[in-house]
């Protein structure tokens, strides 16, 4: 009998008859692809490295600059969520819906905190062409009400095209006991403080790991590392070794050390010559009319933050040294920026825990002198003074958050031994984040598709900066950027820069001192030729009123096609336009122990008011443990047993309110547990029904404990204690059966709330 022919793809396997489907080879980049690492580094002011006129030690930073190029005038959105959202798509933050923070979705289209399937971003493109991708530290483009165990998971880094991921989800953590992710689901760190833990080194022995475990695997397959750092992001959290070899040298000020600086960006042509620098703000304390205890303080801070990025610096040191051990550091393609300027959220007098700013509470000179010895370490969640702010943005005006230069330009380094020329030189075109993708694209031979998953893309903002690697003359990549945030508005066409002098919401300090407009309508443009004038220091406006014309109305057209309008300071706008959860927020929720923390965005709303009761078995040998906990000692409460006694601890941004009842509990069943009474301000302390002891709150409650996130553990405690009785995790001896939350109705959430905890969490 003649063979039965086989149709076109098909094949039939000897002897069995069975017919096999031919399969496409998976998809391969060219062989002399690079490997791709793209490190971020958060809230990193533009002089704040040695290569960008710095005296801190960044020595491995300065490495990767000295080997290839800077570029001194590239840009970013002034602020996190929205600069990260540029990079990995190429287009205008707003044009793919982030125009704020992912904590603070709204229903504009400009601002729903949702990059759209139209915008494929990076990762899904090279995955598909045949990279690795590994996501490692902070990623912040998960909206609201999405982060907790239950999802959805299509805007985690793995929906979004990333194969591994390790970090954090929100926009800070802290460095000592983070809340951490792998891929999706929630994990402990590795060690505690105690162990001598960090996030920074652990997230770069991660990346490492996962670096070799790809290379073992599949040795000629290149991969795309996307390396995000908590640092230099508040809390600033670093050990005392590290700060040590900074005591003293701060000791001369921030205006100084800002003019040393500059003289030293000038003299190494990081900074053009002619460039001249603004003065002092007045909402910038002079340096001299402080008291020695004001320099002492300003000075640590400063010491701590300088610590911090020298700590920060040496981890990106052991990841090059490991490149270049492995063989690999030649083909790889460096990217080194910050997300948006220097912070100023640590305010006037800056604070030992930031989040006293979310709970609207003061620090003072005299507080924050005697937790000086502390700064840094696991008791605190420190921000410096905006002074340092200024000076770390040196020669530029204003910082983060604001469309000023100090907000969006930021230091950018490029390296790749084997695709740039080039060692130690500067680059002078306008250049925006955008850019990075097609940079990225091209650099590894990939073209961006017109379809993903049969979705139309958006075009690209962006331009590839790769013709600038070898020709220091080659084009800019445009002639147009706009740029908004919180209102602040400007906009960069050809030879000039329009800015205005809007001043944002949210930061108490800025709204009460800060000169300028509060109302679009009286908003001033100033007007600043960028070849004469690197740091917008002369305001041309008066004498080219036309071209301020044109530059504003451009600058709407520009809003127009990037969905940035309706603009709305008014806050009440973004209050009614809020995207409420998917699933309500319960009034009542029920606890069983077994499970992970519960994250804080799935709790009940606590600030109205609230009853926690746990219904428990006390052992014969007497009580003992947590039966619950959320947070830590900078903002957290802990409901356990010391010396037999229950006791509500309950700190308020480090202010701590504490109930204990007068007798031991005795062995068997009970119902405990506590009420917080919002309109009296009251802990009341339960015992199967009855009121035990009571304590009056020293402030409000807070509206929210952790900037960085926090989950509700039932039977133990995780990470730093809420109080120093006990050490985590403490688990409860005895047995819980479970823990029932019900709040009361409390009064609507104020935006200004909303506002501040987010832009702290920033």
């Amino acid at each position: 009998m003649p063979p039965v022919p086989l149709s076109p793809g098909t094949s039939r396997s000897r002897g069995l008859g069975r017919t096999v489907r031919e399969y496409s080879a998976a998809p391969r980049p060219g062989r002399d692809a690079p490997d791709v690492i793209v490190i971020v580094l958060d809230d990193l002011g533009f002089a704040q490295t040695g290569a960008f006129g710095s005296d801190i030690a960044t020595p491995h930073i300065d490495r990767l600059a000295a080997g290839g190029l800077r570029y001194n005038r590239f840009h970013v959105t002034a602020m996190c969520s929205p600069t990260r959202a540029s990079l990995l798509t190429g287009r205008n933050h707003h044009a793919v819906g982030m125009g704020f923070l992912v904590d603070l979705p709204i229903t504009y289209p400009g601002y729903d905190a949702r990059i759209p399937r139209s915008a494929a971003p990076l990762p899904r493109l090279l995955r598909d062409a045949g990279y690795s991708t590994l996501a490692v530290g902070k990623w912040h483009l998960t909206p609201r009400w999405e982060r907790s165990a239950s999802g959805p998971f299509d805007r985690w880094p793995l929906g979004y095209g990333f194969e591994r991921f390790y970090g954090f989800l929100q926009g800070d953590a802290n460095h000592w006991a983070p809340q951490l992710v792998c891929d999706n689901h929630y994990i402990e760190p590795p060690a505690g403080p105690q162990d001598g833990y960090h996030l920074s080194e652990d997230l770069v022995t991660t990346a490492q790991r996962m670096i070799l475990d790809q290379k073992h695997a599949t040795p000629d397959k290149p991969y795309f590392l996307y390396l995000p750092f908590g640092a230099m992001h508040s809390p600033h959290h670093v050990a005392p070794e590290w700060v040590e070899p900074y005591r003293g040298h701060f000791d001369q000020g921030w205006e100084q050390w800002r003019e040393e600086t500059f003289a030293w960006q000038v003299a190494t042509g990081i900074v053009p010559a002619g460039t001249e620098l603004p003065p002092r703000p007045p909402w910038i304390p002079d340096w001299k009319t402080l008291t020695a205890d004001e320099r002492r303080v300003f000075a640590r801070m400063q010491e701590v933050y300088a610590g911090f990025l020298t700590h920060t610096d040496a981890q990106i040191g052991r990841l090059v040294d490991f490149l270049e051990r492995t063989g690999r550091l030649d083909n790889t393609l460096f990217l080194f920026l910050s997300d948006n300027g220097a912070s100023a959220e640590g305010g006037q007098l800056g604070t030992p825990n930031e989040h006293r700013f979310t709970s609207r509470m003061d620090d003072s000179t005299a507080r924050n002198l005697a937790l000086l010895d502390h700064w840094g370490g696991p008791d605190t969640y420190p921000h410096y003074a905006w002074g340092w702010a200024w000076a770390g943005n040196t020669p530029l005006r204003l910082w983060k958050r604001y469309t000023w230069l100090g907000g969006t330009r930021a230091p950018l380094i490029a390296h790749w031994p084997r695709g740039i020329a080039a060692r130690g030189q500067i680059r002078s075109q306008i250049t925006h984040v955008t850019d990075l993708m097609p940079t990225i694209l091209q650099a590894c031979g990939i073209e961006a598709p017109d379809t993903v998953d049969g979705v139309e893309q958006q075009p690209v903002d962006g331009r590839s900066l790769q013709p600038t690697f070898d020709d220091p003359h080659a084009p800019a990549p445009r002639q147009t950027q706009y740029f908004e945030m919180l209102g602040s508005r400007s906009i960069i066409h050809g030879d000039w820069k329009a800015t205005t002098d809007h001043v944002s919401h949210g930061v108490q300090d800025e709204e009460r001192l800060l000169l300028g407009s509060r109302d679009f309508a009286t908003d001033h443009w100033s007007l600043f030729h960028l070849p004469d004038d690197f740091a917008e220091a002369r305001d041309l406006a008066d004498q080219h009123p036309v071209i301020v014309a044109e530059l504003e109305n451009l600058w709407f057209a520009e809003a127009e096609r990037n969905q940035v309008l309706p603009l709305d300071d008014t806050l009440q706008g973004r209050l009614t336009a809020l995207v409420p959860p998917p699933y309500d927020i319960p009034r009542r929720a029920r606890y069983l122990p077994g499970g992970g923390p519960v994250h804080d965005e799935a709790l009940p709303l606590l600030f109205g008011g609230f009853t926690l009761v746990a219904d428990i078995d006390v052992p014969e040998a007497g009580a003992d443990g947590v039966l619950c906990a959320l947070g830590d000692r900078t903002g957290g409460f802990v409901l356990h047993s010391v010396a037999g006694r229950l006791t509500l601890a309950c700190s308020r941004a480090g202010d701590m309110d504490r109930v204990t009842a007068p007798e031991p509990l005795p062995a068997g069943r009970h119902h405990v547990g506590f009420r917080f009474d919002a309109q009296a301000k009251e802990f009341a302390l339960l015992q199967n029904g009855h009121t035990v002891a009571a304590v009056p709150l020293g402030g409000d409650f807070p509206f929210v404990f952790q900037h960085g996130g926090t989950g509700l553990c039932i039977g133990y405690d995780r990470g730093l204690p809420v109080e120093d009785t006990y050490r985590p995790p403490h688990q409860w001896t005895g047995t819980i059966h479970e823990v029932v939350i019900d709040t009361v109705p409390g009064p609507a959430r104020e935006l200004s709330d909303e506002i501040r905890s987010a832009l702290h969490g920033d």
